[in-house]
This record gives structure tokens, sequence and C-alpha cells, in this order.
């Protein structure tokens, strides 16, 4: 009886759940049919060269499109090596902080050349004397923010690289804002030696 017993009471409880053996991946396998239904792309070898051209040139366009955003996000796993870094970051972000007259010089330039088409003596002199004065200016301000630059990288970064950041900064404050590559990360008018004392 007591035999009976002990059984009635064994089937009466639940089974005890697996025991996940040592080493393995905690989870059952799947089947051959789900694994391939995941697999969305088959890989398949190429018919001919013109494919296999083909194929190649899809990647290398691919590649070069993720290069390009990351570039133009500033992403510093793919910046160009003139790009890289605190110190040539800090540059870009005075930079584009400011309004430049040299972001603006190829505008001015093109509004002389449509005057240019007026027959006046005050086209005439606007001719002759507007594109130095605006290349002066232009020159004058690139040398003001290079010297700027050169003294907060030495104050900020001492223990950095900070060869030609001054002529870096000085080149990017003559581009076109919206053509800059990598594009600005900080808004017209925030100053960024200020940002950094806070």
């Amino acid at each position: 009886m007591a035999v009976f017993r002990r059984r009635s009471q064994a089937t009466s409880e639940a089974p005890p759940p697996p025991v996940a053996k040592p080493g393995g991946k905690g989870r059952p396998t799947p089947k051959r049919r789900e694994a391939e239904k995941r697999r969305r792309q088959y890989i398949t070898a190429p018919r001919d060269r013109k494919e296999a051209y083909r194929r190649l040139r899809e990647r290398q366009a691919k590649q070069r499109a993720l290069v390009r955003e990351g570039m133009r996000r500033g992403d510093e796993r793919y910046l160009l090596k003139r790009d890289k870094g605190p110190v040539r970051r800090f540059a870009r972000d005075y930079v584009d902080g400011r309004r430049t007259i040299g972001s603006y010089l190829m505008y001015a330039m093109l509004v002389i050349v449509l005057l240019s088409f007026i027959r006046s003596p005050i086209t005439a002199l606007l001719m002759l004397f507007a594109p130095p004065l605006l290349l002066a200016a232009v020159l004058i301000e690139g040398l003001v923010i290079s010297m700027r630059v050169k003294k907060l990288t030495a104050e900020r970064f001492p223990d950095e690289d900070r060869k030609g950041v001054g002529l870096y900064a000085a080149v990017r404050a003559m581009q076109i804002r919206r053509l800059r590559i990598p594009e600005p990360q900080v808004k017209i008018g925030e100053r960024v030696e200020a940002r950094d004392r806070r």
C-alpha cells in the first residue's frame, strides 16, 4: 500500500523544470525550416565577371555614402586626419559660432559681377574698389581668427597637437556655412569659449 501511495503522490506533483546543461545556450535549437525563414538574403556566387564588378561597385557606393554621412555629422571614425581631434573640433565650433565676412565673400562677388553689367559711373567705382576691400577684410578677419584660435587652444589643450590649427580655422571661416564639412555643430551666436568656462 505504501508503494501505491508514493506513486500517487509522485503523479500528483508537477514534473520538475528541465535543468539547463552547463555550457548550453539556454534555448532550444531552432528547426531548419525556421532558420531558413529568418535568413532574408542568400549568398550566391556571381555568375560572371560583370556581375562581380556590379556587386563590388554597389558595395563601394554604400561604403562611400556611409563615409560621407559620417563626415557630415562629424563622426571621428570617418573624419579626415586634418579634421580629427579635440583641437580641430574646438576650432570648428569657434568659427561656426560666428558670422564671418569670408562666408559671404562669394555672394558679394556674385552681386558685384551682376552689377558690372550696368553701365554707370557708380558701378565702375564699385568694380574698382569693392573686390580689393572685400579681400582685405577677409584676410584681416582670417588673421584675427587664426591668432585667437591659437591662443585659446594653447590654453585648453596644452598637451595636444596644435600644428596648423590657426590656418584650419581661417580657411573654414572663408567657406559658406551650409557647405562646410563637417557641418556646423553649434548655432550662430553660441560662443564655444564661454560655454567651456561654464
